[in-house]
């Protein structure tokens, strides 16, 4: 259990850096909104940053991912067992009832109680 629970740490870490770094992210593809200046084609420029971050934002998926199968495994090793339960109240006998035999005539009888009055408050404002 203590190796799902550390995966499940891991995986909430890399999921706030995926948030973090796809929210840094233009939508053009500037990244980080950086407008001009530096060197065109060092790594501090727009291009750069922007490539930094769309590197980065694809191997935080692929580990967000590959984190999630190893827990689904991790999770399905832990819970299976090959013991049988037998926790089942077994003593319990059902009740027989008489068979009906012929057709039935007359009105039906239920051991339901009668309908209530209708004590509705709201029975008047509705109509």
């Amino acid at each position: 259990m203590s190796l799902f629970l550390f995966l499940t740490v891991v995986q909430a870490i890399i999921a706030a850096a995926l948030v973090a770094v796809v929210l840094m992210q233009r939508s053009e593809g500037g990244g980080l909104g950086i407008g001009g200046g530096g060197s065109p084609g060092g790594i501090m420029s727009a291009r750069g940053a922007a490539d930094f971050l769309t590197r980065t934002t694809k191997w935080l998926a692929v580990l967000f991912v590959v984190l999630a199968i190893a827990m689904a495994a991790v999770a399905v090793g832990t819970t299976q067992s090959n013991a049988i339960d037998d926790s089942l109240d077994r003593t319990v006998t059902p009740t027989e009832q008489a068979p009906v035999t012929g057709p039935v005539t007359g009105p039906a009888t239920t051991d339901e109680a009668p309908a209530p009055a209708n004590d509705d408050p709201l029975r008047d404002v509705a109509q």
